[in-house]
């Protein structure tokens, strides 16, 4: 129960957690927030990283200029991409592998066929819709190594992505962040944007089932 109050009370007060890690460490904040988005991206073990929020915040906390909005879209740029790239290829070179040894227990299967149905859907724009939706996003790329899609195209999706991303979460938190209300209301603020962003898969689980509600009865006659 510790954890899980500590991890709400870090997606509830990023602004805060984030102003006291560059306090505390300096330039190594951007390192922090590299390895944090890094492994939200690219390893699929951690997606219950925060995501869309922790860019904000942090493109709020370069609005008060403790941060370099450059450097903060660069190294989270950067982080993103790498993320997403290692994925890739772990997917692509071991994915198998893991899927049928003892460790593919650590993989969530619902996420996997979550992901796998994004591709069905969308084809390669899964790599940029998939980008606003936690969770997903981590598994995107693991299901597109494993063959969803040829590396030249994934690279082209990715970067594309990457740059959509950081420009709407850094970005909106660099030019938003730092009104009144949304000063005053950051907690809010947050639970708004991770919201939006679990939105997509909502409406994709809810429109699966009404889908799957409307076949039951054709299926009894």
């Amino acid at each position: 129960m510790a954890f899980i109050g500590s991890l709400l009370d870090l997606f509830l007060h990023l602004d805060r957690h984030l102003g006291e890690v560059f306090q505390t460490y300096g330039t190594w904040t951007y390192a922090i927030l590299f390895v944090i988005v890094f492994c939200e991206t690219g390893l699929v073990v951690t997606p219950f990283l925060p995501g869309d929020s922790l860019l904000f915040a942090a493109g709020a906390l370069a609005g008060t200029g403790a941060l370099d909005v450059r450097l903060v879209a660069i190294t989270l740029g950067a982080a993103a991409f790498g993320g997403d790239n290692t994925n890739y290829w772990i997917g692509r070179l071991l994915g198998t592998r893991i899927l049928k040894s003892e460790r593919s227990r650590i993989l969530n299967r619902k996420h996997l066929d979550r992901t796998h149905a994004f591709f069905e859907r969308y084809g390669g724009k899964t790599i940029i819709i998939a980008r606003f939706v936690p969770i997903v996003r981590t598994f995107t790329p693991f299901v597109a190594g494993l063959g969803a899609m040829t590396y030249p195209r994934f690279l082209l999706y990715s970067i594309a992505a990457t740059c959509i991303w950081m420009s709407a979460c850094v970005g909106g938190g660099y030019f938003f962040g730092g009104l009144p209300f949304v000063q005053r209301h950051f907690s809010f603020v947050v639970l708004g944007i991770i919201f939006i962003s679990i939105l997509p898969a909502l409406i994709e689980v809810i429109r699966h089932r009404l889908q799957r509600s409307a076949r039951q009865p054709d299926e009894t006659t």
